[in-house]
């Protein structure tokens, strides 16, 4: 399945308290935020769970672009939707682009030769 190119924009109006529980015997956490969107001025609620928490560290007020994935489930005949973040940037900031590691230099007094190795 190819990674989700839904994203929105806004300013965060509103960061709600933390919600956590036990599921499949497991610890949960995960809080949700209202973004005031860009386009067409609406509210969208989304959230964000476990580590991803802490990581972005959202805070009301904040203009950013928020990258989602969209799913719903079915419980009990009824329909559910969730908005869940994946990736938070502040808007008007470029993400430093993941560098890679500088070249090893070679500064070692030995020269590789396997050719002729006796075993």
């Amino acid at each position: 399945m190819e990674d989700s190119k839904l994203f929105l924009k806004g300013k965060i109006v509103s960061v709600l308290p933390i919600e956590s529980g036990q599921g499949s015997g497991k610890p949960w956490k995960k809080q949700s935020y209202i973004l005031q969107t860009t386009s067409f001025d609406k509210k969208v609620c989304f959230s964000l769970w476990g580590d991803k928490i802490d990581e972005f560290k959202i805070k009301e007020g904040a203009s950013l672009i928020v990258h989602i994935n969209i799913e719903s489930r079915e419980y009990n005949g009824r329909w559910y939707t969730d908005i869940k973040a994946w990736k938070i940037e502040l808007e008007g900031v470029k993400p430093s682009a993941e560098q890679e590691p500088p070249e090893k230099e070679d500064n070692s007094p030995f020269v590789e030769d396997i050719g002729d190795l006796p075993f």
